[in-house]
């Protein structure tokens, strides 16, 4: 039971690297698709429920995450017609998460994944993305996402600049300066 929270966060890991061989939007990716977020969902709850929580198992879901991420943009990218400008968009809000990565690693010597409200809020947004696109369309939702991504870039880059001890489980910086 112990080492289930770190199987499932390895099982969306291997999912995440099938995508690149399997057809975009078709129904075994949707269904992979639901498979990684049922994990996502899962391991953290274990985990808690558990009382095996570890800074390990914390890293390797963020390290999931950010994997699962990147494959998805790199599948998902090329066959939407996104513009230029949200491409470029998507592209800043990767170096400000890239710079606030290597300052927290220069600066606390560990991973600096935060696990923020709007951290949290991006990833679920990004998880919805294929259902949100086929709703409102490309624009509305990139401009939805990428709104709400570049705050969270931005938060979790001013507090890895500013506080002088990791704090990976901080909320928010409003949070954390109201306490």
């Amino acid at each position: 039971m112990k080492n289930i929270p770190n199987i499932l966060t390895l099982i969306r890991i291997m999912i995440s690297f099938i995508f690149l061989f399997i057809e975009p939007l078709s129904f075994l990716f949707f269904v992979l698709y639901i498979v990684c977020g049922v994990t996502d969902i899962l391991d953290g709850y274990i985990a808690r429920k558990t009382k095996n929580t570890s800074k390990f198992g914390a890293v390797f879901d963020s390290i999931a995450d950010f994997i699962f991420i990147v494959i998805m943009l790199v599948i998902i990218i090329p066959i939407i017609n996104i513009s230029f400008w949200i491409q470029l968009w998507v592209i800043i809000i990767s170096f400000i998460k890239a710079a606030s990565l290597l300052i927290g690693f220069i600066k606390y010597k560990a991973v600096a994944f935060l696990h923020t409200y709007a951290n949290k809020i991006t990833g679920a947004l990004l998880f919805c993305f294929p259902l949100l696109y086929h709703v409102f369309g490309i624009t509305a939702t990139a401009f939805l996402l990428c709104g709400i991504a570049s705050a969270a870039a931005v938060e979790e880059l001013v507090i890895n600049i500013i506080f002088r001890e990791f704090k990976p489980d901080i909320k928010s910086i409003i949070k954390s300066k109201s306490q």
